[in-house]
Parts: structure tokens; C-alpha cells; sequence
């Protein structure tokens, strides 16, 4: 009997259980060669999708070192009034005619929205999303007192669904 994660093909697409985070090989590959360029979308209230984008990354949970993606929204968006109401989301990510879907659970985490179960140093934490994201910067301090005055928070993903039509 295979212990493998079943694997279903449908209409051309490969879909993916989250039975490890190997599943997440092809998102981390597209996310490098855009600089993390991906499409967030959220269900509004009313049924209709609200659909953005964002730099995102693959990093470690700051309390776990689970495999999340992670991107940063303003303290005041619609994005992050609306994930602690409905957490969860699709992010999409695409570089030319490849792409791949994470559907998962959002966890927010800045100066609005502490952690519940740890100290979680939020300026090094927007710091580490911003470089899986594939960030740089020359003024961290600078960097920093902008996130805390714009109340900057992080958004982590953790998948739960993975699908697309790049190479697996």
C-alpha cells in the first residue's frame, strides 16, 4: 500500500493535498522568479471576490517553523479587516503560462494583532517576510519606523490546498 499523497488530475491541473511542505516546491520556484508577485483573493461578506496583489514568501513560523507563506498588509487595509473576520484565502501566484494556487488559513500577526501564545518580535517578523518576498533594503531602522507608523501587519498562510499546472 503507497503512504503517497493522492494526487487528482482534473481538467489538465494537478491538485495537491497538503501532505507536506515538498507540495509547496513549485509555488516557492514561481514566487522567486517574480519576486513573490502574487494575486490574493478573499470572499467579501456578499459572496463577491475581492482580489489583490502582494509580494509574498515562503518563511518559517515565527513559533512553530511551520512552512508558511507570508505576505504584509497595511494595519487600516480591507485585507486585514476582513481576514480576521474570514481568514481564509487563495493566494495565486504565475510566471508566464505556469501557475499554482495556495488555498489556506491566514494567521495575522502585527502591532494590531499580537500573538496570542508567544512574544513574537513583529519588526524582525515583517523584516523576514519582506526578504522571503525577495526584499532588500538599506535603512532597516527606516524600514521599521515606517511598518510600526503605517501599523504594517503579516499575514501568514498556512496551506491547506495546493493546484496549478506548473511542473511538478
Amino acid at each position: 500500500m503507497s503512504t503517497a499523497p493522492a494526487t487528482t488530475r482534473r481538467g489538465g491541473y494537478i491538485s495537491l493535498p497538503m501532505a507536506d511542505v515538498g507540495d509547496l516546491d513549485q509555488v516557492r520556484r514561481l514566487l522567486a522568479a517574480e519576486h513573490g508577485l502574487s494575486v490574493v483573493s478573499l470572499v467579501r461578506p456578499d459572496g463577491t471576490v475581492s482580489a489583490s496583489v502582494v509580494n509574498a514568501g515562503s518563511l518559517p513560523h515565527p513559533v512553530d517553523g511551520a512552512t508558511v507563506l507570508g505576505f504584509v498588509v497595511a494595519g487600516a487595509s480591507y485585507k486585514r479587516r476582513r481576514l480576521r473576520l474570514e481568514p481564509r484565502l487563495t493566494l495565486t501566484v504565475r510566471v508566464g503560462w505556469e501557475w499554482q494556487s495556495v488555498d489556506g488559513s491566514a494567521e495575522l500577526i502585527g502591532p494590531l494583532d499580537p500573538h496570542p501564545s508567544a512574544d513574537v518580535d513583529v519588526p524582525a517578523l515583517l523584516r523576514d517576510v519582506f526578504r522571503a518576498a525577495g526584499g532588500t533594503h538599506s535603512d532597516w531602522a527606516e524600514y521599521d519606523r515606517v511598518m510600526a507608523e503605517e501599523q504594517r501587519t503579516a499575514v501568514l498562510v498556512t496551506p491547506t490546498r495546493v493546484y496549478g499546472n506548473a511542473s511538478v
